[in-house]
């Protein structure tokens, strides 16, 4: 699972709550630092046995190159309300939650950024692959074309196995594998207390039912390569950790080539970049997200939507088509400004909203 190495909010990242059609989803939210949202607002999906603390270290900064930056709980994971029926954990159900958070917060004028962490990343994909508008671009960040395997798939099959009880059962062994496996390894490897704190309080209000379905669909997902790249609709960058454990930075570079995908390798980061590497994550991310919006704002003049110019730092990256890609990755250093980002292409409109949410602060943020 990742683990964040702290809790305490940023400042300008407070707690919300996302109303949409669908039920409410929790999120933490990053909002500019002074200013009105110029750019496009992101949404940020994290992995399995994850939470919207995984992205805790790279919110603020990503908010701080002008827009709004959500991160979200799936269904039934942590602080979101759990599915009525297993059903509420398909792919296609999550990825449908995933539209409906976007919906919410989209601008009238541009889309969304949509990035997903593994299993996070097959659903963010998913999302990509639906009907309707689209995203202004997607971001895969240490995930796969398919199925996981080797040891982390190991490690989901052992869960399973351990989850095989009824219904009424479920709750009490989830509370075991907390106690007798989970604990155990966090303590052995040095998690401060207050961290395993939250790291239990996590896994034991997220849905066992979710946890199932979840876990079942990483060990069979089919490879939707392919298919998305047909879809050609937006930018999309692959990002993964020199060290990745999950699907290997191999598989990963494979993934990138068959998308015509931009890809940036982090070094020194294994599965959860926004952990270990925020900044340069952040900064990788901030620059493709500019790209992909100053290559949608030449489209639109291109097609008389609107006139050509904006943001000077936007309008001074690179450009190409949806899945340009590179010869090989890019490597991105802790004091990079980011990738060559020659990725950017046609971002899909955005679906319109009205960003209603419920916060658990007082402050305005500037809300529309």
């Amino acid at each position: 699972m990742s683990t964040p190495r702290a809790l305490d909010l940023p400042d300008r990242v407070r707690k919300v709550t996302i109303e949409t059609g669908r039920g409410p989803f929790a999120a933490l939210e990053a909002m500019p630092g002074r200013g009105v949202c110029e750019r496009r607002p992101a949404v940020l999906v994290p992995g399995y046995t994850g939470s919207k603390e995984d992205f805790l270290a790279v919110l603020q900064p990503l908010a701080a190159a002008g827009r709004r930056v959500l991160a979200i709980d799936l269904r039934g994971q942590y602080e979101t309300p759990a599915a009525a029926s297993p059903a509420g954990y398909a792919p296609d159900a999550l990825a449908d939650d995933v539209i409906a958070v976007a919906a919410e917060i989209s601008q009238q004028d541009g889309g969304v950024h949509l990035v997903g962490h593994s299993f996070g990343g097959l659903i963010a994909r998913q999302a990509a692959l639906a009907p309707g508008p689209g995203f202004c671009s997607l971001t895969l960040l240490g995930s796969g074309p398919a199925a996981l395997s080797g040891a982390r798939a190991e490690a989901v099959r052992s869960l399973l196995a351990q989850l095989s009880v009824g219904p009424e059962q479920l709750p009490q062994r989830v509370a075991q594998v907390w106690e007798h496996h989970l604990e155990p390894q966090a303590t052995a490897e040095g998690v401060p207390m207050p961290i395993i704190g939250f790291l239990r309080d996590r896994l034991t209000r997220t849905s066992a039912a979710g946890l199932i379905a979840m876990g079942e669909y990483l060990l069979a997902a089919p490879d939707r390569t392919a298919a998305l790249a047909e879809l050609g609709s937006a930018p999309v960058l692959v990002l993964y950790g020199e060290n990745d454990d999950a699907w290997s930075p191999e598989v990963q570079d494979q993934m990138a080539k068959r998308l015509g995908a931009e890809r940036v390798c982090i070094p020194a980061a294994a599965h959860s970049p926004a952990v270990e590497a925020p900044e340069t994550t952040a900064s990788t991310l901030t620059a493709f997200w500019n790209s992909a919006e100053a290559a949608d704002r030449r489209r639109r003049a291109g097609a008389g939507q609107e006139p050509a110019g904006g943001d000077p730092a936007a309008s001074a990256a690179s450009s190409g088509r949806a899945g340009g890609g590179t010869d090989g990755p890019s490597t991105a250093g802790p004091s990079t400004a980011g990738p060559s980002t020659g990725a950017a292409g046609n971002g899909g409109a955005g679906r319109a909203g009205s960003g209603r949410v419920n916060s658990s602060a007082s402050p305005s943020h500037g809300r529309r």
